[in-house]
């Protein structure tokens, strides 16, 4: 049992992490590999300074904690401190991945169930370097602190990623599917998935044609409007940003106008997949954080130590890659909200615009870009030819403004290759989603 001191905050988050990966490349394995990690972060907070350790043997979790204390200053108004009195007092339970772990598992299963898809990417003769991963995660949190908050949860997630070259004549185009999510059996079955997957790929290899540069109307599908709304104004609302800059204090004012009355942009950390944290780094409780509702700035994301500096609540958004760090604000799942119209509603006014089905990536602040995959002409409303789309660019503020249709229907995605990086915290898994979003005019190149 842990012996909290006096006249100090204290709080230890424990992880016992198991995590498999199996890859192969052009039908030869490369990785076959799960690694178990058991870790500890120990912070002590006297109202001046944080005070951190990363801890390897969790057996010297008290001995780190006492020369914490030791290294600061007692104080016996701790308990008032801004900072402190924004932490909450939780205790909870909540293991959903107990009788469904990918740990239980064996190797074996996971290598057959890739080995099994791998076939599909070497179909059509145009696809050279095919390479296939499984992967996995589970983990298991515990999280207690002096104020005494004690809270035991687990996370899980697992998916397959498939990517190849696809060549034909002077043609090239890098085709890439993958599928996550938190039980092994969703992975099972996905045969029809991956070859409508690459049959589309090789259809846009073979008849894509290159876009005419210019402003359009654009519809963005659930992926590309998710990661729009994640880099571009996502990161904008990670309130540390703003401690140190002024300017965007200012233009990040709440009550402010920001973008198309019909939007609202949520982000929830108890959503199921790969953001899911019911509670974050500091054991504040996963809660639903409007940032834009009904086009009017209205909440921004924090942990302790910028809620205080910015007198307002925390939101559930501390987090960490691991317990190698200390939690910074991180986004958990982050998506726009659903409108009333339907698909064929929602492009039936455009007599020419694009269609951005898949995206290769995406990033922003002020202004973004997004790099298309999968894209496709809308002429006179109706889906046309498969086009090659370098980027589409413009203003976050301007654009956010220029949305003017939702699709009812909302897709939250789980990924998991890749992550969110920021500062030296590379890849922590999020979630991003929305409906389809039409935009009245946006910039393609």
């Amino acid at each position: 049992m842990i012996r909290f001191r006096n006249g100090f905050y204290a709080d230890i988050r424990e992880e016992d992490r198991s995590r498999t990966t199996i890859s192969y490349k052009a039908g030869v394995l490369d990785e076959m590999k799960t690694r178990v990690e058991v870790r500890a972060f120990v912070r002590v907070y006297d109202g001046r300074m944080w005070y951190y350790a990363s801890v390897t043997d969790t057996s010297n979790i008290q001995k780190v904690l006492d020369g914490l204390y030791d290294a600061a200053t007692e104080n016996r108004n701790i308990l008032e401190d801004p900072v402190v009195k924004r932490f909450e007092r939780n205790v909870d339970t909540a293991m959903h991945f107990k009788d469904c772990s990918v740990r239980d598992i064996p190797a074996k299963e996971k290598q057959r169930l890739l080995l099994s898809y791998l076939p599909l990417l070497s179909e059509d003769s145009c696809i050279t370097m095919p390479e296939g991963r499984y992967l996995d995660r589970n983990s298991v949190f515990h999280f207690q602190s002096s104020l005494g908050a004690d809270i035991t949860y687990d996370y899980q997630t697992c998916g397959l990623a498939f990517s190849c070259s696809m060549a034909e004549g002077e043609k090239k185009f890098s085709g890439h599917w993958q599928k996550g999510g938190v039980r092994f059996d969703e992975l099972q079955g996905l045969e029809d998935q991956i070859r409508s997957a690459i049959a589309e790929q090789t259809n846009f290899l073979r008849n894509s044609v290159p876009v005419v540069p210019g402003k359009y109307p654009v519809v963005l599908s659930p992926e590309a409007a998710g990661v729009f709304a994640h880099e571009s104004f996502g990161h904008k609302s990670e309130s540390d940003f703003m401690l140190s800059d002024e300017t965007m204090r200012n233009e990040w004012q709440l009550g402010k106008t920001v973008g198309s009355p019909i939007l609202s942009i949520a982000e929830c950390g108890s959503v199921p997949g790969c953001g899911y944290v019911p509670y974050d780094d500091e054991g504040t409780k996963a809660r639903k954080n409007y940032l834009i509702k009904n086009g009017v700035l209205v909440g921004r994301l924090h942990n302790a130590q910028t809620a205080a500096a910015l007198e307002e609540d925390t939101t559930g958004n501390a987090r960490a890659i691991d317990c190698t760090f200390e939690p910074i604000v991180r986004m958990t799942t982050t998506y726009i909200e659903g409108g009333d119209l339907d698909f064929d509603q929602l492009i039936a006014p455009i007599k020419k615009g694009y269609f951005i089905k898949t995206i290769r990536h995406g990033s922003g602040m002020s202004t973004f870009t997004i790099a298309p995959s999968l894209a496709y002409e809308i002429v006179d409303g109706k889906l046309g030819r498969p086009v090659q789309i370098s980027v589409l660019t413009g203003s976050v503020f301007e654009t956010l403004g220029l949305i003017d249709g939702l699709t009812k229907d909302v897709q939250l995605l789980s990924f998991v290759t890749g992550g969110c990086g920021k500062m030296e915290q590379m890849n922590l898994p999020v979630g991003f989603g929305g409906p389809y979003v039409r935009v009245s005019s946006m910039n393609v190149q």
